[in-house]
């Protein structure tokens, strides 16, 4: 029962996360956004669509109980949860699941920012490894960190790409 709550609350919030980010492109795009890496984002979309699938498989076929360090897991999550509410204000009306790049616009540096170059991605990974062990889901964790680090070696690289070609990103990110 704890699971399957956990399960539609995340539901609920990606949906909603879905939500403003379809607003967000949506009048990015009216200002002349440029949208990158069309070609990977459905693998993407797969991927963590993919992770809940399998999660649930894992924690019901294999009769999973929750983890005996719950309460380091469930702390962990709330804490990218916070990371993740962050992200997406300190980005405001930039932040996106997809890599949309607005021509000149200004380097966003502050929030989390100012101590990562790709904050949302270091939650999205603690995400995956501690949902997946708070049920003790250890394929799923093992599995979908290692899908996860592929995705990120295409993405991560082509977003820098649009960002540099786009905006200062050179000049704000000098040296890193």
């Amino acid at each position: 029962m704890i699971f399957a709550i956990f399960i539609i609350l995340i539901a609920i919030q990606r949906l909603v996360e879905l939500y403003i980010a379809k607003q967000n492109e949506k009048q990015l795009k009216a200002g002349g956004a440029i949208e990158y890496g069309e070609s990977h984002y459905k693998w993407m979309v797969l991927m963590h669509l993919s992770f809940f699938i399998v999660l649930i498989i894992e924690v019901v076929a294999l009769e999973r109980e929750i983890s005996g360090l719950w309460p380091i897991w469930l702390t962990l999550f709330l804490i990218a949860q916070t990371g993740r509410i962050w992200v997406i204000r300190s980005l405001g009306k930039y932040w996106n699941t997809k890599i949309i790049v607005v021509p000149d616009a200004d380097v966003v540096i502050k929030g989390p920012y100012k101590f990562f170059k790709h904050p949302n991605y270091i939650i999205v990974a603690t995400e995956i490894l501690v949902i997946s062990l708070l049920f003790n889901a250890y394929y799923t964790a093992i599995i979908f960190s290692l899908l996860n680090v592929w995705m990120m070696m295409v993405r991560i690289p082509l977003e820098e790409k649009a960002l540099k070609e786009h905006t200062e990103y050179s000049t704000v990110f000098k040296g890193e």
